[in-house]
């Protein structure tokens, strides 16, 4: 691999180091966010978090019949979020709704925003 060099000739200092503690100040939200959009990134997974986000609550039955999938395969993409507590469970009787949690719905709610609205594919 060659060598990679700057043509900058008069670096940015204070520029430089605000941006490095920014980065340093905020890793953590960066790491949440990354972890969010890593499991959000996976089509079935999106769409339950749309669901969740668009509903007061859902359960396994609900999004399989919506979804066209098995119980099974849906309750692990649940998993999945739960472990991650991106997801809340509620049981009622035998029955558990999940939602998504409130500061997941602020982090996801421009992107679905922009689903409901149709823009993302305007965009390409």
């Amino acid at each position: 691999m060659g060598k990679k060099s700057c043509v900058r000739s008069n670096p940015n200092i204070k520029q430089i180091t605000f941006c490095k503690e920014t980065i340093n100040e905020l890793e953590e939200s960066f790491d949440s966010l990354s972890d969010t959009l890593n499991l959000a990134g996976n089509n079935t997974r999106l769409k339950i978090l749309y669901l969740l986000s668009q509903e007061t609550d859902l359960c396994v039955c609900d999004l399989s019949d919506i979804l066209g999938m098995s119980i099974s395969a849906i309750s692990q993409h649940l998993r999945k979020l739960k472990d991650r507590s991106i997801v809340n469970k509620r049981r009622s009787s035998q029955t558990i709704y999940y939602s998504l949690t409130e500061k997941y719905n602020i982090i996801l709610m421009p992107f679905f925003e922009l689903i409901k609205e149709n823009k993302i594919l305007l965009n390409k």
